[in-house]
């Protein structure tokens, strides 16, 4: 009797179970938009608050989504130091597991040219054909020279590391000001990386523990991540309410150009790379999709570097001994939309606008510098010291810039989701070239919530590098 009445207790309570539902958020992408649009009415609302005072100071909403904007943004460049070196380091000691790595390292370095070229040859044709400085009302008193400038001897010089981190120090109104240098992080890791590899067995240790040091980083990063779709409120929010249309409207055909630029390598260049080698091009958007948004959200490829990675291995299919020295590289060297479209773009704008007519040969330098110089941009916001090499390269007055700057933050979300979707085109088309790529993994891969299973990853990951790291990657056939 007993039992029977525990089995019938048993088999209600298991008629119930699978009515009762878990509150699921929405998928990271939904938050993301979410985020963005909610980010826009409130920017609106904070445009239509005005300024208050005498002054004109910013309204209370302008200066909370500032708050919140600003916040977000700094969290991703307090962990950019730390996450670059380990990730440059560990991207070295993978390469040893790989039979072919000089040649896969050395056709990433080809196809990072090749796509930087015929994005800078679109952003040429485009300054030509829409004539943004020509169709412009803004005043030349908007004309200044920017606080950061650019020079070959100063890119040269800046590879040098000043001291072991690469850290820079300045004093100011607010004190001492700490800043740093990812290019001189970039060599210095490089160097360390190669010299671990040749000092062999006795440098495992060190090794290790870059790895387990790079897993916490991106532990940390990730909780950071988590925190996008409340950045983009604040981002998306505080560029509405500060900019509006009063200053967009001048510089809208230098706008619509930059944007159309970036649409026709995103959507038209790449598809057509992809179908070159035989990929579908819907599955890498799909795939890569949530590193292309959050790149445009965040205005920054390095912060947007573990997305990316784990898209690139995890949708499109590229193994990770492979992924994890082309996708770091990509984000502090590859930049179709800061390195090519826009400075070629911009530069084209302000000798039009001064009046200087540009020779073929400016034009050429034009795309040497966005070819050989993209490392100047070195993975961080913006694309100002960028802009200034060019312009110092074809001798155009680097007050130019000054007229571009404010319209700059909204210009740089675009060029940043480019450089990103480059950043994961690349090694896929190189992957699939070299007969590496995991196809079935790309074509089923899907813009998936980037934080499933994430802690079960963090488990297994040590097991799952020491596999793929035993799985040597085949030379091409």
């Amino acid at each position: 009797m007993s039992r029977q009445v525990s089995d019938q207790v048993s088999d209600r309570e298991s008629d119930d179970t699978p009515t009762r539902s878990r509150f699921r958020f929405p998928s990271f992408s939904v938050q993301v938009i979410g985020g963005l649009v909610l980010g826009a009415i409130l920017g609106w609302i904070a445009l239509r608050i005005g300024p208050v005072g005498a002054d004109g100071d910013p309204n209370w909403l302008t200066e909370t989504l500032d708050v919140i904007g600003s916040s977000f943004v700094g969290l991703l460049r307090a962990i950019v130091p730390p996450l670059v070196f380990t990730a440059i380091v560990a991207s070295i000691a993978n390469l040893r597991n790989v039979n072919n790595a000089a040649r896969l390292a050395g056709q990433t370095l080809l196809w990072f040219a090749i796509t930087a070229a015929i994005s800078v040859a679109i952003g040429i044709a485009l300054g030509l054909i829409v004539q943004p400085g020509v169709n412009t009302s803004i005043g030349a008193e908007h004309a200044e020279t920017p606080g950061r400038t650019g020079t070959w001897v100063d890119f040269l010089t800046g590879l040098l590391p000043a001291n072991f981190l690469g850290l820079g120090g300045s004093v100011g109104e607010d004190g001492l000001n700490v800043s740093f240098n990812v290019l001189q992080i970039v060599v210095i890791a490089l160097v360390i990386g190669i010299a671990a590899l040749r000092v062999g067995r006795k440098a495992e240790p060190f090794l290790t523990f870059n790895a387990s040091a790079l897993q916490i980083v991106q532990k940390v990063l990730w909780w950071i991540i988590r925190l996008a779709p409340l950045g983009t409120l604040g981002l998306i929010g505080n560029a509405v309410a500060t900019y509006g249309t009063d200053l967009f409207a001048p510089l809208a055909s230098f706008a619509g150009a930059v944007y159309l630029g970036l649409a026709l390598v995103l959507f038209a260049v790449y598809p057509i790379l992809l179908r070159s080698v035989g990929l579908p091009a819907l599955a890498y958007f799909r795939g890569a999709w949530p590193a292309i948004q959050l790149a445009f959200v965040s205005r920054s490829s390095i912060g947007t570097l573990p997305v990316t990675e784990r898209v690139t291995e995890r949708n499109l299919g590229v193994p990770r001994a492979y992924a994890s020295f082309a996708v770091p590289l990509g984000a502090t060297t590859k930049m179709d939309g800061c390195a090519a479209i826009y400075p070629a773009i911009a530069a084209i704008f302000v000798a039009q606008f001064y009046g200087i007519e540009l020779s073929i040969t400016d034009y050429l330098l034009i795309a040497f510098v966005s070819v050989v110089g993209s490392a100047a941009t070195a993975g961080l916001t913006g694309a100002i010291v960028m802009l200034t090499l060019t312009l110092s390269t074809l001798g155009l007055p680097l007050e130019g810039v000054g007229l571009l700057l404010a319209i700059d933050p909204i210009l740089d979300m675009g060029r940043t989701a480019v450089n990103v979707a480059g950043q994961a085109l690349v090694p896929t088309i190189v992957a699939k070239r070299e007969g590496i790529l995991d196809e079935e993994r790309y074509r089923s891969g899907r813009a998936e919530d980037l934080f499933t299973d994430d802690d079960a990853d963090a488990d297994t990951a040590n097991a799952d590098r020491t596999d793929d790291d035993r799985t040597p990657v085949p030379a091409r056939a």
